[in-house]
């Protein structure tokens, strides 16, 4: 069966799709033939241009204004797909938000608007899209390598990934019986506005840290959508609970003691000790975890 064929028909709600990762997600559901819910928050010229640019490829999309980091929000979206379609087959949480400040600065209403724009918009997104999955359907989160490694200035958004990523297995077991599976996409150094303004807030040199990949490139959102769209296929029907990370290799670089200069074929690869001491953490080197 082509992947066209299979997904045909179908219709996927993408929170934040009127930009980034979200955006070329819907690109990329709407040429397989999905319909395709854009929501977004504020920007009505990007939902719109997002909207187009589905039309153009040959595919269908709707907007829909909804806030997430607000249960009313959620409700507004869900309610606004099961009067016009009366099911659902994806739910992909994209949208995200939060703080790039270290532990110690951060204040209660950062805490509390970033658990509500991610986990929590998370939890109530997939416990009222799969009361619209009739038939079965798929849920995706959008995660990041901060959930597992402790990222300078990324402590809140981290600890949300991670929260993120738990929920996600909890939704696979729990959803199985109903024919839903339940994954998360987990990004690298994804090519966006937003791991610019990271990188400027950490304080990191973004283009030596881009260096340190394996891959020797930045991820794009291409990379992303093109994993979560995998994971939205019949292909992957076997596979549920399970965070696929889109990384280039730099989680697993980060993990040995090579030397920190990127490797060639003729580069002696005779590792170099570990430091002594706490847990290094430097995102234009890698986190070094100490013996």
């Amino acid at each position: 069966m082509e992947v066209r064929d299979a997904i045909e028909g179908t219709v996927s709600v993408i929170t934040g799709a009127s930009r980034g990762i979200g955006r070329e997600l819907a690109l990329t559901l709407a040429r397989q033939g999905a319909t395709v819910v854009v929501n977004y928050q504020h920007d009505d010229d990007a939902a719109a241009e997002t909207v187009a640019a589905v039309s153009s490829a040959g595919g269908r999309a709707v907007c829909c204004r909804a806030d997430v980091e607000s249960p009313a929000g959620i409700e507004k979206l869900f309610t606004f797909v099961e009067e016009n379609f009366g099911r659902l087959d994806h739910f992909v949480s994209n949208a995200a938000a939060g703080p790039f400040k270290p532990v110690l600065d951060l204040k209660l209403h950062h805490l509390d608007r970033c658990h509500a724009m991610n986990a929590r918009a998370f939890v109530l997104g997939a416990q009222r899209a799969a009361r619209l999955m009739d038939r079965g359907g798929r849920i995706v989160a959008m995660s990041s390598l901060g959930a597992g490694f402790a990222l300078p200035g990324y402590a809140a958004m981290g600890a949300e990934k991670a929260a993120l990523e738990a929920w996600v297995r909890y939704l696979a077991c729990e959803l199985a019986p109903l024919g839903i599976t339940a994954n998360a996409v987990s990004g690298g150094l994804i090519d966006t506005g937003t791991l610019a303004l990271y990188a400027r807030a950490a304080g990191f040199d973004l283009d030596e840290a881009v260096r340190r990949v394996p891959r020797q490139r930045a991820g794009t959102p291409g990379d992303m959508a093109s994993a979560a769209a995998f994971l939205l296929s019949p292909a992957a029907d076997y596979i549920t609970g399970q965070t696929l990370v889109v990384d280039g290799g730099i989680s697993v670089s980060w993990q040995t003691s090579w030397q920190t200069q990127p490797l060639t074929v003729e580069r002696d690869l005779d590792p170099t000790p570990l430091p002594a001491g706490d847990v290094v953490v430097d995102l234009a080197r890698r986190p070094v975890r100490s013996r």
